[in-house]
């Protein structure tokens, strides 16, 4: 009898790792649609947004809170200087499995726990202040004492003239970031599922 082949083993490496991503991502949701607020992964185009805004390629430390299944990491990884560090924070234990086995690179380290806990994260790793902290977690699905944490977090834990982006369906996370960071820039990203609101704050360098 012929063995039936598998969907992805005749795609390419980047389309075979974005098909892993995508079934890991729905089985997550389909687990905890709360905490991932999302049926698939960001778009490229979104994802692009969010670096291009967070000037990557001048940072020298870079924080993603939420990654997912690391299809956004992948994109982050790309476009930051080849001595820049990255740390990813990711609550759902599956998908932080995923992006660990699957995003190799030695610039990466990956936490399974809350955002909450950014600023003793940062310093356990001995890095320097955050240039840039991308965040795709659901402000708006998170009780509104733990999106109050994280927001402080993000302020204390940026470098002077850091960059913070966040994309949300919502405008939840500026309701909890504006208290610490003030007004951002905001913008629509319409090529996603579903189209998102793009935040983009910049800390004061003084």
């Amino acid at each position: 009898m012929r063995q039936l082949e598998n969907p992805a083993s005749s795609l390419s490496p980047s389309t075979a790792s974005g098909f892993a991503d995508s079934l890991q991502f729905l089985k997550a949701f389909l687990r905890e649609p709360n905490a991932i607020a999302s049926i698939v992964p960001s778009s490229k185009r979104l994802i692009g947004r969010a670096v291009d805004n967070a000037r990557l390629s001048e940072a020298k430390c870079v924080v993603e809170l939420g990654p997912g299944t690391g299809g956004s990491t992948r994109v982050l990884l790309s476009r930051m200087p080849p001595k820049a560090r990255l740390l990813t924070i990711e609550m759902n234990s599956d998908c932080h499995e995923h992006l660990r086995r699957n995003v190799i690179d030695a610039r990466l380290q990956s936490e399974c726990t809350s955002a909450e806990n950014l600023v003793e994260l940062i310093a356990a790793h001995r890095l320097p202040a955050p240039d840039a902290i991308i965040s795709g977690i659901p402000f708006s699905t998170m009780p509104v004492e733990v999106g109050d944490r994280i927001a402080a977090a993000i302020a204390a834990s940026l470098a002077p003239g850091g960059r913070f982006v966040a994309y949300q369906w919502t405008p939840r996370v500026a309701d909890r970031t504006i208290p610490y960071l003030g007004e951002p820039k905001r913008e629509w990203e319409l090529f996603n599922i579903p189209p998102m609101r793009v935040f983009t704050w910049v800390k004061p360098a003084a």
